[in-house]
Parts: C-alpha cells; structure tokens; sequence
C-alpha cells in the first residue's frame, strides 16, 4: 500500500485501500499499525483534521481491529 507523508507530531506516512478499507499509519517514532475496517469517511477525516494525532486518538485507536507492521 502506498503511503504517502503527513505534517504531525505523531503521525509520519497514512495509507488507505478503499477496496478492503484498510488503513495503514506510519508514526513518527518508527512504529506502524495496520487498521481494519476503516470507513473511508474516518480515513477522510483523518486527513482534514486539524490535529491527526489527536482525531487518531479520539476516533480509531480504540475502535477498530489492528496489528502492529513489521519494523
């Protein structure tokens, strides 16, 4: 999946497939997390939210799926 940069304290590269509606973010400390079954209004959100760290918290990390990328 394609990811591309993002400007954020926490977030580094967002990546999204509208065909299976999986979202995949990059953070700035290395790390990545695949998530599962992500509207793509959330994934639109995301991306006009004045702090994605934030909508991120608030909106996705506690309530969809995930597993951790590989390093």
């Amino acid at each position: 999946m394609q990811r591309k940069p993002v400007s954020s304290t926490v977030i580094s590269a967002v990546g999204y497939d509208p065909a299976t509606n999986v979202l995949e973010l990059a953070f700035i400390d290395g790390h990545g997390y695949r998530y599962f079954a992500v509207p793509a209004s959330v994934y639109a959100g995301l991306l006009a939210a004045g702090s994605l760290g934030t909508f991120f918290a608030q909106r996705i990390r506690h309530t969809y799926a995930y597993e951790r990328l590989p390093a």
